[in-house]
């Protein structure tokens, strides 16, 4: 027997009568080489294990807030090159950007911008129509990617965005999203020389990030001279709280 739904029968019809009255839901599963490691960086960020096991197999689950993520153990395995990775839907990615980088001040002294685990700033991303998003690189070396939910009307574009403006989007979706912050700081450091007069507010925030880039890619001292350029002058709240940010983990590095 068959169940018609929508003028439908068969496999997919039954399907459509069977979720029609429930919530889907997914469970990220993703790998590390020790679930002691992933406990212990998830519970400093305020998460609560609410399952773990040693046998047969290593697996651990947490929780903070309604987001779940499951972890399994593999021998051997490199965070470095994993490419573990989800997506998280938020209605807004600043609170939990917060929350986040409160626990990870405390456990590490900073907020660590580079290695593993790290974290990125919440940035309009260019490739996601404008959306907030930012990415917590756990001790899996897996990407959990923070991004805020669609609007119904997406804000318009700026019309009248600057060339700086512009090649920051850019280096945002090559190193936050493509994950190739060398290519995003040479993009940068060039819009950056040929359009050295361009709106104060652009040039900070772009100088701010490209400091960023310079201090993932190993590259300390072009970062020093990159925050000089932000030394000695008023900065907006969010790039001054940045720029501190990128002090901290310069003085570390």
């Amino acid at each position: 027997m068959s169940v018609a739904v929508c003028g439908r029968t068969g496999a997919h019809g039954r399907l459509s009568a069977y979720a029609a009255g429930m919530a889907v839901r997914t469970l990220p599963l993703l790998p590390c080489s020790s679930i002691d490691d992933i406990t212990d960086f998830y519970e400093a960020l305020g998460f609560t294990t609410t399952y773990r096991q040693t046998r047969p197999n290593p697996y651990v689950a947490v929780e903070r807030d309604g987001l779940e993520l499951h972890y399994f153990g593999m021998p051997g395995f490199d965070p470095a090159d994993s490419y573990g990775s989800c997506v998280v839907l938020v209605e807004d990615t600043e609170p939990w950007f917060e929350a986040l980088a409160v626990g990870l001040r405390a456990r590490h002294g900073r907020l660590p911008l580079t290695g593993i685990p790290r974290i990125t700033r919440p940035r309009r991303r260019k490739n996601a129509g404008g959306l907030s998003g930012f990415s917590l690189i756990d001790p899996g070396g897996n990407w959990v990617r923070f991004m805020r939910v669609a609007k119904a009307e997406p804000d318009p574009a700026p019309a009248d965005e600057s060339r700086l403006a512009t090649a920051y989007a850019n280096a945002v979706v090559l190193a936050d999203s493509h994950g190739d912050p060398a290519q995003a700081a040479k993009i940068l450091a060039g819009a950056l020389a040929r359009d050295d007069a361009g709106p104060s507010g652009d040039r900070d925030q772009a100088l701010a990030y490209l400091a960023e880039l310079q201090l993932r890619t190993g590259d300390g001292a072009a970062a020093a001279v990159t925050l000089d350029a932000l030394s000695d002058r008023p900065l907006e709240p969010e790039i001054e709280a940045a720029v501190a940010d990128l002090r901290a983990s310069l003085s570390r590095a």
